[in-house]
């Protein structure tokens, strides 16, 4: 397997593995605190280790208007992305956050096929998309059967899936030569700030923050800021923005079973079918590329 091929697919399996484990990592980190505040440490923890790492490797840091640009599009989006999915998943399971973040692939699709034009919408792409705004009217349906408010953390995710697919798509538009790292910096030096106004202006800083909120917000600093934000830009920049999606596929499983094994949740049967919709809604939608001449289906790559 030539060497490019391997950092490509390391840097899948990585932004995988890492996406899997953060919606529980955001329920724990927000457990006996106010959400702003696990917010604003993972994104200045983050930026702290981006620039240590930009010294030691010496990477260049671009200061361009573009660059500029391409920071502040995806500070911004990272800030109002996370603030809408910590206030959500004060109010449902950490795996359902997963399972609404699986829509990124159509809401994506739907932004680079306006500003981009990657590709055009072929029947069964529609009806994987119709197919999977269904399960969510599903997982809507059987909200409540998780709480009073759960149907506002349910939105609150999906608004945080259209901001995350704008800037995603608005990131690729600019194609920008900014080597991920920089770019995951530029982007925490936007957000940080935004995510401290917020922490001062709704709640301060807490009191005390148990041991385990602590050591969660300590991973998704390192780990959910640095190493996954790193890897989804380098991504971006080799690969088409609907394949970078198409991680969310995978995620909401492994979410969902990570979830039920280590923080004991369950899943009514309303929002597992819906979810379930999702999903297959989502294979559909990403992997049937059906040409206009009737020719077989064939499977999208990580590869292309």
């Amino acid at each position: 397997m030539p060497k490019h091929r391997r950092n490509l697919t390391g840097a899948y399996l990585g932004v995988i593995a890492i996406w899997s484990t953060t919606p529980l990592g955001i329920v724990w980190s927000a457990q006996g605190v106010h959400y702003t505040f696990p917010l604003f440490a993972r994104m200045a923890i983050g930026l702290a280790v981006c620039l240590l790492w930009l010294a030691f490797t010496r990477t260049r840091f671009p200061l361009d208007q573009e660059s500029r640009r391409s920071y502040f599009i995806a500070g911004f989006s990272i800030w109002a992305a996370m603030m809408c999915t910590y206030w959500g998943a004060r109010f449902i399971p950490s795996g359902l956050i997963s399972v609404v973040y699986g829509l990124s692939p159509i809401v994506t699709g739907l932004f680079a096929w306006m500003w981009l034009h990657e590709e055009a919408f072929s029947p069964l792409k529609i009806a994987g998309m119709l197919l999977g705004l269904f399960g969510l009217a599903v997982v809507f349906g059987g909200s409540m059967q998780l709480g009073e408010a759960a149907h506002w953390g349910i939105a609150a995710i999906l608004a945080a899936v259209v901001l995350q697919a704008w800037g995603l798509v608005a990131i690729k538009r600019l194609r920008t030569d900014i080597p991920a790292v920089a770019q995951t910096a530029g982007a925490l030096f936007i957000t940080v700030p935004l995510a401290g106004i917020s922490l001062a202006v709704l709640d301060g800083w807490p009191a005390q923050l148990p041991l385990r909120a602590a050591l969660a917000t300590l991973y998704l600093g390192v780990f959910g800021s640095v190493m996954g934000f790193s890897l989804y830009y380098f991504l971006i920049k080799h690969i088409s923005a609907g394949r970078v999606a198409l991680i969310t596929l995978i995620t909401p499983v492994t979410a969902v079973l990570l979830g039920m094994a280590l923080n004991g949740e369950r899943l009514t049967l309303n929002v597992a079918a819906g979810s379930a919709l999702v999903l297959f809604g989502l294979a559909l939608y990403e992997w049937g590329l059906v040409s206009r001449n009737g020719r077989r289906l064939r499977i999208a790559r990580v590869s292309e």
